[in-house]
């Protein structure tokens, strides 16, 4: 049978109209293009800058002040915090609130005059290994030209050769810079993203498509019950994910597990919770499962480029980094890579256990007001 090119035609100009009349797919064709477009042309980073760092000063001399104010002119440093106290200093990188620690020791200049090169410490947060080494790179070659303007008259001599003070470098929490102690965690919160939102996303669109959406109406239930019932058995399956990545990551790729495990059960269920509300919220706004799961994409892409999993986070602009703290996965992937290897209890995580709390809630609330008791 010969094909007919009007009946073709007529066929494309029908697509066209449907293609036109939905929105939401036609949204997700143009916009997830030019989030690509923008995060990897303007967010994505692999050398980050103004990377935080703390000072721990013992020695008030002028050559210290120096080596202070040539860091705060390096592009890579950003100094959040000056104190005495060296404990204090790499409390602040377990904590992720420094990336650096730089310790000048006592009789730093004392010693130089002196002709003695001190050693001056810097600590590294090495659990994101690629986030730092450029930094690194650049406190080097700050050792050389940092006193080049102090050293001068009866100690122009101390100005020549070698540099007048040594390097100590202390890479934290991973010290050989594995590469995996940061991708396998980082994975189970993608892993999780990806899964859970999918599995709810499809809660209700599967019961419109399949015509029984009425039944589920009908049931003397209400929009929280509803939702706790579509939501709670996927959180078992999500517990059961994470122990199988969990016990891979440990067996297989000899990730470290020092932490507590009861904070890390407990950010896994918060985290869990959420991208399911997230998920279920997607089912109450998409009139099918193509939507729901376009919405899925649309949620999971920003979730692997800008929650510091792929790229560096610190390495972001301030407007990716602000879009960045309101995901999730930015707050999860902190907290397991700090349970996991820096140890750190409930008081270290709690800066970012509430916001996923806080996100659960909002999410858990939008859905409900967006759950429809009409087939329309």
């Amino acid at each position: 049978m010969i094909a007919s090119i009007r009946r073709v035609l007529a066929l494309l100009v029908k697509e066209f109209h449907q293609l036109r009349r939905d929105r939401v797919t036609l949204g997700m064709i143009m916009g997830i293009p030019m989030m690509q477009l923008f995060v990897f042309g303007y967010a994505i980073n692999v050398n980050p800058t103004d990377l935080p760092t703390v000072i721990s000063i013992a020695d008030p001399g002028p050559l210290a002040r120096s080596l202070v104010a040539a860091l705060k002119n390096s592009t890579y440093f950003h100094i959040v915090s000056e104190t005495e106290d060296p404990k204090e200093a790499r409390r602040l990188i377990q904590q992720g609130r420094a990336t650096f620690a730089v310790e000048i020791p006592v009789n730093f200049t004392r010693d130089i005059v002196r002709g003695t090169a001190p050693d001056v410490l810097i600590e590294a947060d090495a659990t994101d290994p690629a986030a730092g080494s450029y930094a690194l790179s650049a406190f080097n070659n700050l050792t050389s030209t940092a006193l080049t303007n102090d050293l001068v008259g009866p100690l122009a001599a101390r100005a020549q050769g070698p540099a007048p003070f040594n390097t100590v470098q202390h890479l934290l929490y991973n010290p050989e810079s594995i590469t995996q102690y940061n991708i396998v965690p980082g994975l189970l919160g993608v892993i999780l993203t990806m899964t859970m939102v999918l599995m709810t996303c499809l809660a209700l669109t599967r019961e419109r498509e399949r015509g029984t959406y009425e039944n589920l109406l009908a049931m003397p239930a209400t929009p929280l019950e509803i939702m706790i019932g579509k939501i709670a058995p996927n959180v078992l399956i999500g517990a059961f994910q994470s122990c199988v990545i969990l016990l891979v990551a440990h067996f297989k790729f000899h990730v470290p597990m020092i932490g507590p495990v009861g904070v890390l059960a407990a950010a896994l269920a918060v985290y869990i919770t959420a991208n399911l509300a997230v998920g279920y919220t997607f089912s109450t706004i998409a009139k099918n499962q193509l939507q729901a799961m376009q919405m899925t994409m649309f949620f999971l892409l920003p979730s692997i480029l800008l929650s510091g999993f792929a790229f560096p986070f610190m390495g972001m602009p301030s407007w990716a980094q602000a879009i960045g703290q309101v995901l999730p996965a930015t707050h999860f992937m902190r907290i397991v890579r700090g349970v996991l290897l820096k140890d750190n209890a409930l008081p270290e995580v709690w800066p970012d256990l509430w916001p996923l709390l806080a996100f659960t809630a909002v999410v858990g609330a939008i859905s409900l007001l967006r759950f429809r008791r009409t087939l329309d």
